[in-house]
């Protein structure tokens, strides 16, 4: 690799710990985009659920308070969001930027700016292990699988994807489009919750201005694993895989000194390269579909004409 450190044992497991938080954000952001929607707030919502969690298990010495404590700001934050977006019908976009602000400055003000220290054994969530898997690593497999199985084999996953895939058709196929949506924005709030519970046991303090970025490269990684942004398309396992080619490529260039701002250049043009390719890609296909139409005497129906997809995989019913 670049680097001769790159592929020793410590670096290996700094990475499947960094990982981890990147893919637990990144499932979050996947269930959001495919039902159709967007989370600015992810990286600062996370901050201010895992100093939170910090908190109370340092007043209670409980570590569950402190784990529940933290996805249950994560879920409350989402609330809001699911609220403004599914009941009062404002853009997903505009809303999460605005928690975005809220909880940095709730978690600001809480700790007036200050790093909470002396974690005790809370930094076992973070660094522990469990034989020679990292802890942090096992709870990303437990995460993968029941959000593969909410996706895939449940009422839920299907219609997040009809959601996504044709908001009007899903209503006018019985589906409850807000309740939906308030399902997929709670399921995000328990993700990034978890990640910031994980996040601050890995880094043994409680940082108000931890997550900085954390919700572009949420999002960067299930757009790089096929998500489509404009909603209805994405796979949990393609997530992952762009969730580790963010999360090695942030590592490398780290070890070869590369900038945190240039690394946002990177990210970004990540993005707009995925999305680009995905916008490109639909009108391929789009204009692939009307020429075989019209060349058979065919007409395609409009939007408001269209069905909710049947099966498993990108759409359900």
């Amino acid at each position: 690799m670049l680097s001769p450190n790159f592929l020793s044992t410590d670096n290996v497991f700094n990475v499947l710990r960094q990982v981890a938080v990147i893919t637990i954000l990144a499932y979050g952001a996947m269930t959001l985009i495919i039902g159709g929607m967007i989370d600015l707030s992810a990286g600062a919502v996370m901050a201010f659920a895992g100093v939170t969690s910090v908190i109370v298990y340092k007043s209670t010495g409980n570590l569950l308070f402190g784990v529940l404590a933290g996805i249950a700001i994560g879920m409350i934050c989402n609330l809001i969001n699911a609220f403004l977006v599914a009941t009062l019908r404002t853009p997903a976009f505009i809303v999460t930027l605005g928690m975005m602000l809220m909880a940095r400055g709730a978690v600001l003000e809480l700790t007036q700016g200050q790093n909470v220290l002396q974690l005790g054994d809370f930094i076992l969530i973070g660094q522990g292990n469990l034989g020679w898997l990292p802890i942090p690593v096992l709870i990303l497999i437990v995460v993968t699988i029941v959000i593969w199985y909410l996706m895939n084999q449940t009422r839920y996953g299907r219609s997040v994807y009809a959601v996504g895939g044709n908001e009007e058709a899903a209503r006018a196929a019985g589906i409850a489009v807000e309740k939906v949506k308030y399902q997929a924005f709670l399921v995000n709030g328990a993700l990034v919750g978890i990640a910031g519970v994980i996040f601050m046991s890995r880094v043994n303090a409680g940082l108000p201005n931890a997550g900085i970025g954390y919700e572009l490269q949420a999002i960067t990684a299930p757009i790089i694993g096929g998500t489509s942004f404009s909603g209805g398309v994405g796979t949990v396992f393609g997530t992952l895989a762009g969730a580790l080619i963010v999360g090695v490529l942030g590592n490398i260039m780290n070890l070869i000194g590369i900038g945190s701002y240039v690394q946002q250049i990177v990210m970004g043009l990540i993005i707009v390269v995925a999305v680009a390719y995905d916008v490109f890609s639909k009108r391929g296909k789009a204009r692939t579909t009307i020429l075989k139409s019209d060349a058979k005497g065919e007409t395609l129906p409009t939007a408001r004409e269209g069905t909710v997809p049947a099966g498993g995989g990108t759409a359900g019913s």
